[in-house]
């Protein structure tokens, strides 16, 4: 039984990543999404080194050697430009128009969790692929072909897939540094990464003034957010760290449902049968590569 116990931590994953987009959109409707991200990160990491003194974990960073820390460095790095990519998408875009793509991340990761990990991809996890794909052309065309009137340009689509890349190559370079690192450690460190990247984007881009402009409302959703973050992410690395990549990332992608569900019901965003159609092909192939 708790040979799988990986398993329910992918299902927790997926649930708080799901939630996660919909209160960030909440929180970015008038803040600048680079500055929302830098505040979520700081949630993130007290909640990430929170969990860290619970269980006890913090005595052995002195056992991290430097090969693992390495890989846990260039994770954060991933994951701090595929959240600066992917709320920008979020700020330009509706949720149902960025998260398909966001969650096709999960065909890049196949492919390389077979060319670095050796993790084989068998016809089953082949045609989820497929799937997967096709689902998401179905979406975004309907979705691009709707939001044409409304939307001023389409520059979110390079956010989006940007944000599907630097998460692909974060999943690989996570398990690989992870494979001797308590899991809430390493996402602890990895956290610290992604703050720093954060900051230094802000203050880059000269928007740090941009902090004291931001409503009451708005901090409190980016704040729920970034808890939500911490929560899908200590589920995530744990599950990583007892499952294969290959299963893991699927199951944690079926938070496209939550997100597509919640979405619904706060911003009244719907689906025609077309993207419906692709929302199943999407969901059918990622469960067909999770079992």
């Amino acid at each position: 039984m708790w040979d799988n116990m990986w398993i329910l931590f992918a299902i927790g994953s997926a649930w708080f990543a799901g939630i996660t987009s919909v209160l960030a959109k909440c929180g970015i409707r008038k803040t600048d999404s680079s500055t929302a991200t830098a505040i979520r990160t700081v949630v993130v990491l007290l909640f990430s080194w929170l969990m860290v003194f619970v269980v006890g974990s913090q005595d052995t960073i002195g056992e991290i050697d430097g090969r693992d820390l390495l890989y846990l460095i260039l994770s954060g790095l991933a994951t701090g430009a595929s959240w600066l990519c992917y709320f920008r998408a979020l700020q330009l875009g509706d949720i149902n128009k960025v998260v398909p793509i966001d969650k096709s991340s999960t065909v890049i990761t196949i492919l390389l969790a077979f060319l670095i990990l050796d993790e084989p991809i068998t016809l089953g996890k082949g045609i989820g692929i497929v799937g997967i794909a096709i689902g998401t052309w179905l979406m975004i065309q309907k979705k691009e072909t709707e939001g044409r009137e409304k939307s001023s340009g389409k520059s979110w689509v390079l956010y989006a897939f940007g944000s599907a890349f630097f998460a692909s190559i974060q999943a690989i370079l996570g398990k690989i540094g992870i494979s001797g690192v308590e899991s809430n450690l390493g996402t602890a460190i990895r956290t610290i990464v992604v703050l720093i990247m954060a900051w230094i984007v802000v203050f880059a881009t000269g928007k740090q003034d941009s902090i004291k402009k931001i409503s009451k409302k708005e901090m409190i959703f980016i704040c729920l957010s970034g808890i939500a973050t911490g929560a899908s992410w200590l589920c995530y690395y744990r599950a990583l760290q007892d499952g294969p990549a290959s299963l893991v990332v699927p199951i944690d992608k079926l938070s496209i449902l939550v997100t597509i569900a919640f979405s619904g019901i706060v911003f009244h965003e719907k689906l025609s049968r077309k993207a419906g159609i692709g929302l199943i092909l999407m969901t059918a192939g990622t469960i067909l590569m999770a079992v």
